[in-house]
């Protein structure tokens, strides 16, 4: 049986009014009081579509502003979108932001009752389940306390725990049980797997590129309100990761005409380098660099060969004369040289691969050409590279 299409988004866009200056404000409320939209206005989503149906977990992944809390509030109900169609079924849980629908002169005990009511619970089952969800807040004495004395967490824990008891058919989550402690995100972790294993529907807005590749089974980008990639939760992470890798880069200072008399790479080449294109080499397989050296005396010069991440983070390097390795002479001023990364241990990821043209004796630096290259692959190891391991099963 096919699964039950819990959300479609169809080209949904919202609009806020730019309300910076005394004019702006007046022209804002000019337009609503006619009825019509001619104000100036700030795009926070433009254009997004996107369905997720039950038993999908999906991740919303972006950085600040892009959008990514405005989509869920769309999702959930709590804004409207200025064009466009949020077609939502089921019973949906959202933990949007912390105190969200509590009365903050209300205790704990009544913000429960009036919550659960407005998310559809009768009275009944409500007393049912309310015992329940304060064991599962362990609040203590609290629970009969005003929530504006509660600490974030204790918020957190008592939306969380009115959560547990709907068993919503959309569970919405922004992140919010960051602020938890870590006793009661082993309670929320442990829910969240039951949940999920028996059938639950999440949306999750992280930072986190590690849970979300945990949890979810398909993530969407978001950037500047618009949809930048959507698919298998892999892909899409990767593709985030180095968009801040490139981003984080360190400016390189431009650089200066080199005179005949210097030491130069001439040539520098990368196996799977397509002609104006990036180099992809999978994980764990070999990388093969050539490479020539321009020498204005003919003596054989140094190259020093380097690998560092995308952002300048240095990884690997070393030099030829230090490996004993002697440029081969393919014509006068011309040497040329070639080496192999037999098993590549980096992890997937955006690297650059750097040559130094040097003297012959290794100490003074000319030149140097970087080439790209990504590393893909499938893995939930951290880092920058893989460390042969063993564990052991008979412990002494």
């Amino acid at each position: 049986m096919a699964a039950q299409l819990l959300v479609k988004l169809e080209n949904v866009n919202k609009f806020y009014p730019k309300l910076t200056s005394s004019r702006e404000r007046l022209q804002a409320l000019w337009a609503v009081l006619r009825g019509k939209g001619e104000y100036a206005r700030h795009p926070v989503l433009q254009n997004i579509s996107l369905e997720v149906y039950q038993g999908e977990t999906l991740g919303i992944i972006g950085e600040n502003g892009a959008g990514k809390s405005t989509l869920l509030k769309h999702i959930a109900g709590v804004v409207k979108p200025s064009s466009g169609k949020v077609r939502v079924t089921g019973r949906i849980g959202a933990l949007l932001e912390l105190g969200a629908g509590f009365h903050p002169e209300y205790t704990g005990r009544e913000n429960l009752q009036l919550s659960g009511a407005l998310m559809g619970m009768g009275d009944a089952e409500l007393q049912d389940k309310l015992a329940g969800i304060i064991e599962f807040a362990d609040i203590g004495a609290y629970i009969d306390e005003p929530i504006k004395h509660y600490s974030s967490g204790m918020v957190v824990r008592l939306g969380f725990a009115l959560i547990t008891a709907s068993r919503p058919d959309l569970l919405i989550t922004d992140e919010v049980l960051a602020v938890g402690d870590e006793s009661f995100q082993k309670k929320c972790t442990h829910w969240m797997e039951d949940y999920l294993g028996n059938g639950g529907t999440l949306l999750l807005c992280s930072h986190s590129m590690f849970h979300v590749q945990k949890l979810c089974q398909k993530a969407c980008w978001i950037k500047e309100g618009r949809m930048v990639s959507y698919g298998e939760a892999f892909q899409v992470t990767q593709e985030y990761l180095a968009y801040h890798e490139e981003k984080s880069r360190q400016e390189v200072r431009p650089q200066t005409a080199l005179s005949a008399a210097a030491y130069q790479v001439k040539d520098l080449w990368l196996q799977g380098e397509k002609e104006g294109g990036l180099a992809v080499i999978p994980m764990g397989e070999e990388l093969k660099v050539r490479g020539e050296v321009y020498s204005p005396d003919d003596r054989t010069p140094t190259v020093a060969v380097g690998i560092m991440r995308i952002n300048g983070a240095e990884i690997y390097g070393f030099t030829s004369d230090v490996d004993g390795v002697v440029l081969k002479r393919q014509q006068p001023t011309r040497f040329r040289f070639a080496l192999t990364f037999p098993r590549l241990a980096l992890l997937p990821g955006r690297y650059k691969l750097c040559a130094h043209a040097m003297d012959p004796e290794g100490m003074r630096l000319f030149d140097v050409v970087e080439r790209e290259f990504q590393v893909v692959g499938r893995t939930r190891e951290l880092g920058v590279c893989h460390l042969a391991h063993e564990w052991q099963e008979n412990l002494p």
